[in-house]
């Protein structure tokens, strides 16, 4: 199964790297596939420091401002307890882990990782449908590359009614946000 949420890395000067991924989770999460794409922040201090943090969140507005590039001040971290790394103040559960392989054969890589602990912050807020559309959103704002422009707005549009209908004024920021992105990024239909 694939959960979505953050992961924290960090390069070797000790920067903070936040991105979103979906890893493959193993049974009870005790093992992740990150599948993070070349060359990527996240690629390279993985394949670097052989561990980082990933985090369950149901902070949707965090997750679109760091797609889009609307984050301009610094993420509340503290250190992680069991690999050299940084926890999200702000998040649900997070999992510490440490990456046992790498195949980097395919521009998307697959690191195969073993959660070393894990720690639940704060109960997750519930399923609202707007979360679930601002999510997909998202994923849709980090394949602009792989997918013609036509097969997004499509998405897009069968995913806005979720907003409409059942966002509150953080969801929809959220989705402002990313729709803006994606729209100032793709190229137009022809």
């Amino acid at each position: 199964m694939i959960i979505e949420g953050l992961v924290t890395t960090l390069d070797p000067g000790g920067r903070l790297n936040v991105a979103p991924m979906g890893p493959i989770v193993h049974g009870d999460f005790q093992r992740l596939t990150l599948r993070p794409f070349q060359p990527s922040s996240t690629f390279t201090n993985l394949t670097t420091a052989r561990c980082g943090v990933f985090h369950v969140t149901d902070d949707v507005l965090l997750i679109a401002r760091i797609i889009s590039g609307t984050l301009t001040e610094s993420v509340q971290t503290e250190p992680a307890r069991h690999v050299s790394g940084q926890v999200l103040r702000d998040c649900c559960r997070w999992f510490e882990f440490t990456v046992d392989s790498v195949d980097d054969s395919e521009p998307r890589s697959r690191m195969e990782s073993t959660v070393v602990f894990s720690q639940e912050r704060r109960p997750f807020s519930g399923f609202n449908r707007a979360r679930h559309a601002v999510l997909e959103a998202a994923i849709l704002a980090t394949r602009l590359h792989l997918l013609p422009a036509d097969h997004i707005q499509q998405h897009l549009e069968l995913l806005r009614p979720a907003v409409q209908k059942t966002a509150g004024p953080v969801e929809q920021h959220a989705w402002q946000l990313l729709t803006d992105y994606i729209q100032k990024r793709q190229e137009p239909v022809v």
